[in-house]
């Protein structure tokens, strides 16, 4: 299916890798809570950031969903991160768990180190906004 949204991208800019820098979109706009590792007991099934950050993607596609949307109306996600070298480390392996959840949709994304999270075994916490078309 053909992206729901317009993607910007100016002329001389080099490609981005994994995000969009911008996102166009119209229709109804849904804001979700942080989302983090946890399954739908809000236990933690794993301590890995690559399975944490699985689920919480799985998480916010579930909130879309319920909303009537999907992966690809999600225009903006916010990485929330304890260690910048493990995330680094495992980029691999966490662009295959991304694409797995999300297709080959990249909204625009901004990752940002933090000195903790209120959950104390969350290694990642994942703000999303989601654009689902009228």
């Amino acid at each position: 299916m053909a992206d729901p949204h317009t993607f910007l991208h100016p002329h001389g800019w080099r490609p981005s890798k994994g995000f969009s820098n911008g996102v166009v979109a119209q229709g109804r706009t849904i804001f979700l809570a942080g989302q983090v590792g946890w399954n739908a007991e809000q236990r933690f099934e794993s301590g890995d950031f690559v399975a944490q950050a699985r689920q919480a993607l799985a998480n916010i596609v579930t909130l879309v969903a319920e909303a009537g949307g999907r992966a690809e109306h999600i225009t903006r996600l916010t990485w929330f991160i304890l260690d910048k070298q493990e995330y680094l480390s495992c980029q691999r392996e966490l662009g295959e768990v991304y694409r797995s959840v999300m297709g080959k949709h990249f909204p625009a994304m901004t990752l940002v180190q933090v000195g903790a999270l209120v959950e104390d075994a969350a290694k990642l916490e994942i703000e999303a906004t989601a654009v689902v078309p009228n």
